[in-house]
Order: C-alpha cells, then structure tokens, then sequence
C-alpha cells in the first residue's frame, strides 16, 4: 500500500509518503488478500469468515492484552453480583486463546465526567481500594470459573493456551490497591494470582503520574521503581498505560524485564491529556524489548479497517514485533471497532490486507504479547 500525504494518521496529522518494507512484501504476496484493503468492513468481515484464516489464529496463542470482558468490572456490578456476560464461547468462536483479564484499582474514587473524562473526584480513605481490589479479583475469579476460561498463571500454562480452551491471565489496572505498601503486590501474586499490573490508572497514586492529570510527582516515585522490580523479581509483567512520559522514562531506567504498554494508540502530536503516545514514547517502550498494544475506540479507528491502519503505523514506528492488541473489552467510553473476540478473524483479515504477513499477523495478535510474558513470567 502506497501511503500518500493526505492519508490521515489517527491524531489527524499527514502520514508520510514511500512504501515500508511490510508493504512491498505485501506487493507480491499471492493469497488475493491484498485488495481487501478497499473493501468496506463488511465485507472484510465476510472475506474472515475463510476458515483458513480461523484456522491460523485457532493454531497460535492469540493473546488481548487488556480486557474486561464477562462484565466483571464496576462498582455497582461488583456489589450486586450481577450477572456475567459471555466470554469463553466468543473467544472459541473468534480463535482467542488468553485474555489478559482486568480489575479497576481505582473505581471507587473516579467518575466519568460530562465530557466523557475519567477523572478522580474524591481521596479514599485509608484501606479502601484494598479492600475494593479484594471484592474485585474476587469477581474476576468468579467470572473464569462461570465460564470455564482456564486461570492462566505461570509461563508453561500461556504457552500452551489455544482458542478451543480459552484462559485468564489476572491483571490489574492500576496498583492503586497496594496504598503504598508493597507487601500488598505479594499477598495479590500468591492470593488473587497476580500476572500483570498496570501501575498507574485515572488518578495520581503512589507509584506515579498519569497522562490525564497534571503532574505530581516528576513520573516514577520511588515506590513505583520498588514495584517494578519486585514484579520482575515475582514473574508478574509490568504495564506503563496510562502513565506519562517522564514515568516511562524511569520505568525502562528500572525495569529489567520488558515493558508492556497494554492499549493506546500513535499520535505525533499528542495533547496535554491525550491517552495516544508519541514515537518517541513508543520507541522507550520498544527499547527495553515490549510491546504496545494498540486500542479500538470508534473516535480513534471508526472500523476493522482503520484498526488495522492504527496498528500498521505503530509497526513503521517501533517495528512488528513491538506492537500487539489491547482491545479494553467492556471498558470503553465510547464504541468498539472490535466489539467482541467473534470479529478477531476480521481483524486479522484487516492485518493481511494491510501488507502483514500471517507470521506477522500472528505475531500482533498474541505472539508479541508471549514472548515479553514469556521473558518476565516463571
């Protein structure tokens, strides 16, 4: 595919011209699958329907690295033990094998706002996220066994996961929970099976700033340093989403594992307050070996087609094996260019036309994600 100028990044600034490498390989690929990319999703989405294309992401460990899927998330969910929604049977359908299944560390103490922000509005009293978190990794446990999902928690468990008997891996977004105490990440690790922690969420906690509020502590605290490496001592993968730049900085200064950056998109000019990142933010996180997962918001990709594009970028940025799928399942805002794990075959159709190869493709939608896991989980 030849970018032209007037081609939009998602940030609404001009691409750049020329052909990629993955591009002109696409050029001579012999599967047809290169004129999908003019087609409309719907259509896409028909051409998914090929069960070659199941196939390929039935035979791999097709991994989302943030998800909140089965309704486990939200205050009033979690207090009425409401009902779960579907998950296992969509993932089998849709050839996922492992979502990376995630708690909201800081519910109690943020809102959505009239402007469609997530912001804090109050300071919790001491204990209570704690015991928030306990109610919610309580849930989200309850959610696997409901469904039957497979609790995923040491490397040989993810490495052998496939889409026929999907699994859990319990994560957290935010470790607002730990209130600055780290004895907490090993009670979460050993209780609540603990995989992989966002450290920051939509307020400013202990551990570092945040992209949607204004800096408090310089990026990385010193508790948010100790918690990194007490996660790459423990096996859990360490996630800087939502954190700001000078947080990431410190984080690959710190980190001896690889970084995850769970869900975002490109922008190359991100403003005061957008959760996008810039090349040089991306590349940080590339740097130390991770991956960044690229998000479906319809305000960012209104379809399969233009998520496929939001992730052909980052890979021209940070390179295809640093870019994987975080789709926040169930906790968006607004709607979903991938509403749920049945349209994955679409996506990966999506990825083909836009020049990827199948490895290539395989590797976006799980293998990237399993390699850094792979590297940080015992």
């Amino acid at each position: 595919m030849l970018r032209r100028r007037s081609d939009p990044e998602p940030g609404g600034k001009p691409g750049h011209p020329g052909l990629t490498r993955r591009q002109a390989l696409a050029a001579g690929t012999a599967l047809g699958l290169f004129a999908w990319a003019s087609l409309p999703l719907s259509a896409s989405a028909a051409a998914a329907e090929n069960p070659e294309t199941l196939k390929l992401l039935s035979g791999a460990v097709t991994i989302d690295m943030h998800s909140h899927a089965g309704s486990v998330i939200g205050l009033r969910r979690i207090e009425t033990h409401a009902p779960f929604s579907a998950v296992a049977e969509p993932m089998r359908e849709g050839g996922m094998a492992v979502i990376c299944l995630a708690i909201v560390a800081d519910s109690p103490a943020t809102r959505a706002t009239k402007d469609r922000r997530i912001r804090p509005f109050r300071q919790p009293a001491p204990g209570e996220l704690h015991d928030y978190a306990q109610r919610a990794f309580a849930r989200a446990h309850a959610m696997i066994g409901a469904e039957g999902l497979t609790l995923i928690a040491d490397a040989a468990g993810l490495r052998n996961a496939r889409s026929a008997r999907p699994g859990a891996l319990i994560a957290s977004e935010g470790g607002d929970f730990l209130e600055g105490r780290l004895e907490r990440l090993d009670e979460a690790y050993d209780r609540w099976r603990l995989r992989h922690l966002q450290l920051t969420h939509y307020r400013v906690n202990e551990l570092g700033d945040i992209q949607t509020e204004p800096a408090v502590h310089g990026g990385l605290t010193a508790f948010g340093a100790e918690v990194i490496r007490r996660c790459n001592g423990r096996g859990i993968v360490v996630d800087i989403a939502h954190g700001t730049f000078d947080l990431v900085k410190r984080a690959a200064d710190v980190t001896t594992k690889p970084l995850v950056l769970s869900h975002t998109s490109l922008n190359h000019a991100p403003g005061p307050r957008s959760r996008t990142v810039s090349p040089e933010h991306a590349k940080l996180v590339a740097q130390t070996g991770g991956v960044i997962g690229i998000w479906p918001p319809s305000t960012i990709f209104p379809n399969m087609d233009a998520l496929a594009t939001g992730m052909a970028r980052m890979a021209d940025v940070v390179g295809v094996d640093h870019v994987g799928l975080g789709s926040d399942m169930m906790g968006l805002l607004s709607r979903s260019a991938l509403p749920n794990y049945r349209h994955l075959p679409a996506l990966a159709a999506a990825l083909l036309a836009r020049g990827f190869t199948p490895a290539d493709m395989l590797k976006i939608l799980g293998g990237n994600y399993l390699r850094v896991a792979l590297a940080t989980m015992v």
